[in-house]
């Protein structure tokens, strides 16, 4: 029986989570981390990690930066894999969960979704492809109550199509302060909020004469919950401190 913290296990995603460790015959959820904490659950939610004195084989964390200090003393304290899927850390907080890595198995995606994965495949194969003929741009849509923008999987994806490119492109955020011609080593990424938008990443490749357009839409947050929990069953089964991702767990999966 694998055991599965979650952390953040009031918010959307932590009850997505929840609800999917509830039908896995092969899983407990073992405890639960929230600020708020709670007495509308039948396990023991803990308002900080360092309160909880119990067994745990792996913690699911979908909730906010602010939490990932407690998160990471707690892993490497007590010899925790941790699945990081939230967005927006400072540059600071990834330098820290690298540090952590070195001590304790962490896997983090700024999407846990598999087609996010293939899409970033498919990116670079076309930016490699099209090299500095094509200008790239990204626009990402979510919902009304993200914090962070751009995405996390929106900079995953600029970082995919910069990886192939035959120049060194400069992200560009905004451009309404700036009156002049697009650069052509630019990659632009545009924000939109708005609803209960999921999730909807477009990357779109201009050249002259046409445009080629790669999509993803993601229907439900299942699909994120879903991808959480398979990378805490794959965690279980690694020994071996790192920093893994989606391409591991897909590696592991046999499906590269």
């Amino acid at each position: 029986m694998l055991r599965i913290g979650i952390s953040g296990c009031n918010g959307h995603m932590g009850r997505v989570v929840e609800d999917i460790c509830r039908s896995a015959p092969d899983i407990e959820i073992a405890v639960g981390f929230d600020i708020l904490g709670t007495c509308d659950r039948d396990f023991k939610v803990c308002t900080s990690p360092a309160e909880f004195d119990g067994e745990v084989d792996a913690v699911i964390d979908f909730s906010s930066p602010a939490a990932l200090q407690g998160l990471l003393e707690f892993g490497t304290t007590r010899k925790v894999p941790l699945v990081l899927a939230t967005t927006g850390y400072s540059q600071e907080q990834l330098t820290a969960i690298d540090e952590a890595a070195k001590l304790v198995p962490i896997f983090r995606s700024g999407n846990m979704s598999l087609g996010i994965n293939v899409l970033l495949e498919l990116v670079r194969r076309a930016a490699s492809i099209l090299g500095s003929d094509y200008d790239v741009e990204i626009v990402e849509r979510h919902h009304h109550r993200k914090v962070d923008a751009p995405s996390g999987t929106a900079l995953m994806i600029a970082d995919a199509a910069a990886s192939a490119l035959p120049y060194q492109p400069q992200y560009v955020y905004e451009r309404q302060s700036v009156r002049k011609p697009r650069d052509p080593h630019e990659i632009g990424i545009s924000s939109v909020r708005g609803g209960t938008i999921v999730g909807d990443h477009e990357i779109i490749f201009a050249g002259r004469d046409e445009v080629i357009e790669l999509r993803h839409s993601a229907q439900s947050r299942e699909v994120f919950a879903a991808g959480a929990v398979k990378a805490a069953r794959f965690l279980a089964g690694v020994e071996k401190p790192g920093l893994y991702s989606m391409a591991d767990l897909v590696a592991a999966a046999g499906l590269d």
